[in-house]
């Protein structure tokens, strides 16, 4: 007997047929001899729906107050999926975060997992019940209520699967695995049979939506295998381990990309060796996530210095820096907005010099001006006009061969 932990995101519990759906899915794991433990999203656009409505009471609403209406969302399908199961004739019982014993940090709206205490789930699991915990969600140590951040149920699913040792983690979701880009936009785009999790957490933190940044970072470093399977169609999915048999010749595995990208530029800062980590700190204490950084001297005992964040940063950014502004030492700041970040990500790029040559090459080729880049061992970011990004990535998906991979079911 095994034990796997099933996520199942917001579109696959969207209605109660779905979540029978995901009921039918369960019953069938725990027929093979497995011990299951669920973690669900709250059902379709709810959360969405909930941030609106306290959008319309109050401009800035309060960051505790949100995490306690968040959280209900969760909590809802928790205990439909609960009630599902059990007519199926399978004991169950689901839990909020904090009863599944999720320990946070003190941080609203966007909390990191500091400790898991199983106890409670594995004696459930040990009288044969199926345990349905509510993702995103946690508790710090004076009893705060925090939510992890948008994706975060994935977060939960991977961190309560090393907690529990358990011996996959299968993540549920509205398609049939990872692909060498977005179907949505590209209509050659190819589904993989598997990716490294190094490659999977590039893909993640550029923008591929499929899985959270979090929980790839959880399974790499506590070695949970994942899946990325369709909670509708009954296929294989793609496998997110360390070591993967690798699809023939792919130097790059696929293409990322994310709009909505704005560039910031501090002119006129004090060129001194403290005026950088002065700068990424205080931005940093304040939440605001910085990506890609250029700095440029000017000659003088000035420089200037710019980096992309995202769009819906833009105004807290502006207002960090304006009210540090004398600490900072600068004379202004500028913003281009209406941006977009493309990237190509690939093990095989570590053995292969001109990857990234080749990428410009292609960009150019289609008239697509780069304004910035950046670089590791396993992917070239570039941002451009946000009305390009498609081109672009048609372009490099096509020049990099990915829709050759053949087609998996």
């Amino acid at each position: 007997m095994g034990l796997i932990v099933q996520k199942f995101g917001g579109t696959s519990v969207g209605d109660v047929e779905k979540i029978q759906n995901v009921a039918g899915r369960v019953a069938e794991e725990k027929q093979n001899g497995n011990g299951v433990v669920v973690v669900v999203s709250a059902m379709g656009k709810t959360t969405d729906k909930l941030v609106e409505m306290a959008n319309e009471l109050s401009s800035s609403p309060s960051k505790r107050e949100m995490d306690m209406l968040l959280t209900t969302g969760e909590q809802v399908t928790i205990s439909l999926l609960a009630i599902a199961l059990k007519e199926k004739g399978l004991d169950a019982v689901s839990y909020t975060g904090w009863q599944a014993g999720i320990s946070t940090e003190s941080v609203h709206g966007n909390a990191r997992i500091l400790n898991i205490n199983p106890n409670k789930i594995k004696n459930d699991l040990a009288a044969g019940r199926v345990v349905v915990v509510a993702g995103f969600q946690g508790v710090t140590d004076n009893g705060e209520i925090t939510t992890l951040g948008r994706g975060g149920s994935d977060t939960t699913a991977v961190a309560l699967a090393a907690a529990l040792n358990a011996d996959k983690c299968d993540i549920y979701t509205d398609v049939t695995g990872v692909y060498t880009t977005d179907p949505r936009y590209v209509k050659g785009a190819r589904k993989l049979l598997g990716v490294s999790y190094d490659e999977m957490l590039e893909l993640a933190n550029l923008g591929a939506g499929v899985l959270h940044p979090r929980a790839v970072e959880f399974a790499k470093n506590f070695g949970v295998t994942l899946e990325v399977r369709s909670s509708m169609e009954k296929e294989r999915g793609t496998v997110i381990e360390e070591e993967i048999a690798m699809e023939q010749n792919l130097i790059v595995r696929g293409i990322a990309f994310e709009d909505q990208i704005t560039r910031v530029s501090i002119i006129g800062l004090d060129n001194s060796i403290t005026s950088l980590p002065t700068i990424f700190t205080t931005l940093a204490n304040n939440h605001i996530n910085v990506d890609i950084i250029i700095q440029s001297g000017t000659g003088t005992d000035k420089a200037n210095i710019s980096f992309s964040i995202k769009s819906s940063d833009l105004k807290e950014t502006l207002e960090v820096l304006e009210k540090n502004k004398e600490t900072l030492n600068y004379e202004s700041v500028e913003s281009e907005t209406g941006l977009a970040k493309v990237s190509i990500v690939g093990a095989g790029m570590i053995s292969n010099p001109g990857v990234a040559a080749k990428m410009f090459e292609v960009l150019a080729a289609e008239g697509v001006q780069v304004k910035m880049v950046s670089t590791s061992e396993i992917k070239v970011s570039t941002v451009v006009s946000e009305q390009l990004m498609v081109k672009a990535v048609e372009a490099l998906h096509d020049s990099f061969e990915l829709s050759n991979v053949p087609v998996q079911a």
